[in-house]
């Protein structure tokens, strides 16, 4: 995404606040804190691919739902 919008690694870390070095070592290693994720996906514009990590599943039938609450106990 960062090549795609023609952005150096210097002024993505500089527009997203965070370090080169954490920006690098992410796109080299996939390493990355979870508030700089946030920050990056912020400055690119795509927060809102975030929204998939933290939804729950869909369900196709009511014993999906209970087998999931009794594995959650």
């Amino acid at each position: 995404m960062r090549k795609a919008q023609r952005l150096t690694q210097s002024q993505l870390a500089e527009k997203a606040g965070v370090s080169l070095g954490s920006l690098r070592r992410f796109e080299q290693t996939g390493h990355i804190s979870f508030d700089s994720l946030v920050a990056l996906s912020y400055a690119l514009g795509c927060e809102s691919e975030l929204d998939g990590l933290f939804a729950r599943p869909a369900y196709a039938t009511i014993e999906e739902v209970i087998a999931d609450a009794r594995r959650a106990r």
